[in-house]
């Protein structure tokens, strides 16, 4: 067995849409990057849905459009991809890290309330101080873990009350709900990412949404080198960057997206399929759900349930390892990362519950390609390699025996 982590699930459409670009004359900023555009707004429920050529420089252009800057500071999580605090650094902003929901794994909306209310001042008619940098809490980004939406209800209600700016990192949730309404509708605005292990993908790609239209003119200027939004030939009116998406990638986004709730369908299926195979498992917990929230499955996650799960994580990788299935360990904590411990030395925040959530989630193989006697293979050896010792039957490197998974249980 050889079996990936993740997959693209390319069809025959994609492969007619990105062809037909191929024949065309006109490789970026053409019809097919319209047409993307307008359908993914359609879809996620949103007046504007502006292209880029990665959620990180979604997320940069959002903070940029909102004035974020070296005098701000903005509320996110730890437990996330590195760019949902990068997209902050680039402008100088001072990214403050709460911990997580301990289910959900998602920021805590009581440890934001904390934060306000223990660690900020405010005058009677000033803006909202950051006490220990004197920096003004401008915004807040909720990062929709793993494809989980956040409780927005709640952090929406927070940013109305102290006056906040709302980013929403969903990159790993198109198609994810919270009460019925879509990610990266709440927020002033919302980015996706169509990175290969996404569930939908452009190759390299992200997307903005918002009902804004300033932001929505100020990131398509800012994705085109600040070009004027009447469209005139090197006629540059503020900073931009190269952030645009090509027609190639656009068509592929545009064949993916009209077959994403089949695509999302067949996730979900996987993912249900791992669950009953790996159910009642004393040292083993898969993500959970909340019924006022919609997952759309980006990854496969087992949490291990043990006195030492960093222990047992790293047995039951080389067990896989050993026998050709590829994990990965989501995530290591920002706050952990050499790079921002070096840039934020002595400001390293005390989150205790991300860091039992570091300890304990492994992602597994997960796409819609998986079959059955692949999800089987897999859930067989994370029950063989979590037991006290590895089957004696079972040599480094050879295939495991498939046994039974209700035996691996016992």
């Amino acid at each position: 067995m050889n079996i990936s982590l993740s997959a693209p699930d390319i069809g025959e459409r994609e492969v007619e849409y990105v062809n037909e670009v191929m024949r065309s004359n006109q490789l970026s900023m053409g019809p097919w990057l319209e047409k993307f555009e307008k359908k993914f707004a359609s879809y996620i429920g949103t007046e504007h849905a502006i292209a880029v050529n990665s959620g990180t420089s979604g997320l940069h252009l959002c903070v940029r459009a909102l004035g974020i800057g070296p005098k701000d500071a903005v509320i996110t999580t730890s437990f996330s991809f590195v760019a949902s605090v990068s997209c902050f650094l680039y402008e100088g902003a001072l990214p403050i890290l709460v911990d997580i929901d301990s289910t959900t794994l998602n920021m805590d909306p009581a440890a934001v309330r904390d934060y306000l209310r223990n660690q900020c001042t405010r005058s009677a008619d000033g803006p909202l101080i950051d006490s220990a940098s004197g920096r003004v809490v401008k915004a807040m980004m909720p990062v929709h873990v793993f494809g989980l939406p956040c409780q927005m209800d709640e952090l929406m209600e927070i940013a109305r009350e102290y006056g906040l700016f709302v980013i929403e990192d969903a990159c790993e949730a198109i198609g994810a709900e919270f009460d019925g309404q879509r990610t990266g509708t709440f927020g002033n605005a919302g980015v996706f990412a169509f990175y290969p292990n996404k569930q939908m993908t452009t190759g390299e790609g992200g997307m903005i949404t918002t009902n804004d239209s300033r932001i929505a003119e100020l990131c398509r200027s800012m994705r085109n080198q600040g070009r004027d939004t009447d469209g005139a030939w090197l006629r540059h009116v503020r900073m931009g960057y190269n952030y645009r998406l090509s027609e190639l990638h656009a068509a592929l986004g545009l064949a993916q997206l009209e077959r994403i709730d089949e695509i999302l369908a067949s996730r979900e299926n996987v993912a249900r399929r791992y669950s009953e195979l790996l159910s009642g498992h004393a040292k083993l917990q898969s993500l959970e759900n909340d019924p006022r929230m919609k997952r759309s499955w980006f990854v496969y996650i087992i949490r291990f349930r043990s006195q030492s799960p960093a222990f047992l994580r790293e047995r039951v990788r080389t067990f896989l390892r050993e026998n050709g299935v590829a994990t990965q360990i989501y995530f290591t904590p920002i706050h952990q990362q050499p790079f921002y411990q070096q840039c934020q030395a002595g400001n390293i925040p005390s989150l205790p519950r991300t860091d039992q959530a570091a300890e304990e989630c492994l992602a597994v193989p997960f796409h819609t390609r998986l079959s059955e006697m692949e999800i089987k293979y897999v859930c067989d050896a994370i029950l063989q390699a979590t037991e006290p010792q590895k089957p004696e039957s079972v040599a480094a490197g050879e295939p495991i025996p498939l046994v039974s998974t209700q035996l691996a249980r016992t």
